[in-house]
C-alpha cells in the first residue's frame, strides 16, 4: 500500500503530507486514521507508548469519546528526507461542555511508501472560555480559505 506524497520531501510536499494528516484526524474516524501508518507504526504521544494500527485506532477511538466538537490545524515546522516536523494547536470541550486548546509538536518518520512509521508528539493543554474558541468550521475537514496557524497568531 502507497499514501503519496513519499519521501523525499520537497516543502511542498511535506505540506501536502501535513494537510492529509490535518484533514484525516479532522474526520475523527480512527480506521480512516490508522491506515496512514504502518503496521507495526511507533507511537509516543505524551507519556502513552502505542505499537501497531489496532493500538492507533483503539487509542484514537478513546480520544474521540473524550474530545468532543474537535477540531484542528497542523503546519510544517521542517523536513528532510523521510521526516516532517510539524506543531499543531486543536480544540475541543469535555462532556461537561469545557473548552480546551491543545498545542503540540510532531516529529513524524515515513516508509518509503509514505506510511508513517513513528510518531512522537508532545502536547500541551489549557482550558479556554467558549468566547476564546478559534476554530469555529463544522465538523470535518478544515475548508480552503480558513486561516492556519500562523495567520491566526498562533
Amino acid at each position: 500500500m502507497s499514501r503519496p506524497p513519499v519521501p523525499p520531501f520537497t516543502e511542498e510536499t511535506a505540506a501536502l503530507k501535513a494537510r492529509a494528516a490535518e484533514d484525516a484526524w479532522n474526520s475523527r474516524d480512527p480506521a480512516r486514521v490508522a491506515l496512514a501508518y504502518t503496521p507495526n507504526s511507533r507511537w509516543r504521544n505524551r507519556a502513552e507508548f502505542i505499537t501497531g494500527r489496532a493500538a492507533i485506532e483503539a487509542f484514537l477511538t478513546r480520544k474521540w469519546a473524550r474530545e468532543r466538537d474537535y477540531r484542528l490545524i497542523k503546519e510544517v515546522w521542517a523536513h528532510a528526507g523521510n521526516r516532517i516536523a510539524v506543531r499543531f494547536a486543536y480544540e475541543y470541550r469535555d462532556d461537561s461542555g469545557n473548552w480546551f486548546r491543545a498545542y503540540g509538536n510532531e516529529n513524524w518518520q515515513f516508509d518509503g511508501a509514505g506510511l508513517m512509521e513513528r510518531r512522537i508528539a508532545s502536547i500541551n493543554e489549557h482550558p479556554i472560555a467558549a468566547t476564546d474558541r478559534l476554530f469555529h468550521w463544522p465538523p470535518g475537514a478544515r475548508p480552503d480559505g480558513q486561516p492556519g496557524l500562523s495567520e491566526i497568531g498562533l
